[in-house]
């Protein structure tokens, strides 16, 4: 009887696995692939990315990396700078025309109004609070630059005086993200709340995460909108009518534990979510939906940033020198 018994036990344990599949959420695949992986001359973690113009761009990443491409970034050449032998992670590059900006750790803030051909070393006092994080070119000779603790800067003199726009730093951050009419969300380095602050504002507001999940990143979406990234995978979006109501949460993915990292809009309603283990999903219906991008899969690389220039043109950076380029060879719709 045992016997008889152990082939359809068998047989039950496998429609059971099956059925379990089915309602696990795996994301379907995209079926198409936009994105094209760009060789570098180095295999730095690449962690920000800014054009002077369509053809002409920068990017900048660990160990000092500064790479320059003439060509819409199908190419790009290494380019050395004048800097003592310390070990510097540049963060972030942002150009208003020919006029540009770098900065990293430890405190380093570089200039350039020549498009970089030459950049002039700017200094920054030994009082500021945190190291240099993020920066925005403004054009003539204006700009704003946050530290990792959440002080905000802005000069309007090419970096030789800075007005604090905040009373007080927010606390040593994970990230911060600035919207085009200059409004700022930092998420708190344990994930355990965010912040965000208007023009105007004297302080940061605090806002409290609206689950018990520790949020792992926060950026601008279109028309002012919030979009909340937390561990798990799961992803929201907020009313910017009322800031303090969150959408369900989306999960892309459920049965993936790999992490979301950045979300990035290439239109209205095309969006696109980058993570660990080369994991690259899209949306075309505004985040309702979601299928992988499954040509991708292979490239050992964590993606870390998500960059659209234009609809036309974008950029996921992640790290050992990892850059994928958007071809839009292929439809989506």
């Amino acid at each position: 009887m045992r016997a008889l018994l152990k082939p359809w036990l068998r047989f039950l344990s496998i429609v059971a696995v099956l059925i379990l599949c089915g309602s696990c959420g795996f994301a379907q695949a995209l079926g198409v692939n936009p994105w094209e992986l760009v060789e570098l001359p180095s295999d730095a973690t690449l962690l920000d990315i800014g054009f002077i113009n369509p053809q002409h761009g920068w990017l900048v990443g660990t160990h000092g990396t500064l790479l320059e491409t003439l060509d819409g970034g199908k190419s790009w050449r290494e380019r050395s700078l004048a800097l003592t032998d310390q070990d510097y992670r540049l963060t972030s590059v942002s150009f208003s025309g020919q006029e540009g900006w770098v900065v990293g750790k430890p405190s380093i803030l570089l200039h350039t109004t020549d498009g970089g051909q030459s950049w002039s070393k700017v200094s920054l006092s030994a009082k500021l609070p945190g190291s240099p994080n993020t920066v925005f070119a403004l054009g003539n000779q204006k700009a704003e630059m946050t530290t990792d603790v959440g002080a905000i800067y802005r000069t309007e003199d090419g970096g030789q005086s800075w007005k604090a726009l905040v009373q007080e730093a927010v606390g040593v951050i994970r990230n911060i993200d600035r919207s085009p009419d200059g409004q700022y969300v930092a998420v708190s380095s344990k994930g355990s709340f965010y912040s965000t602050w208007s023009p105007g504002q004297p302080a940061w507001e605090p806002h409290n995460r609206n689950s018990s999940r520790r949020v792992q990143n926060m950026g601008f979406g279109q028309h002012g909108q919030l979009w909340m990234l937390v561990h798990g995978g799961s992803l929201q979006f907020n009313d910017p009518a009322q800031p303090e109501q969150w959408s369900k949460p989306i999960n892309p993915q459920q049965a993936v534990s790999v992490g979301l990292l950045d979300l990035a809009y290439r239109t209205d309603s095309e969006l696109w979510l980058a993570g660990g283990s080369g994991n690259l999903l899209c949306s075309v219906d505004g985040g309702k939906t979601w299928k992988k991008d499954t040509e991708l899969e292979n490239i050992p690389s964590n993606f870390y940033k998500i960059v659209f220039l234009n609809p036309e043109q974008g950029f996921i950076l992640g790290q050992q020198g990892n850059l994928l380029r958007y071809t839009g060879a292929t439809s989506l719709s």
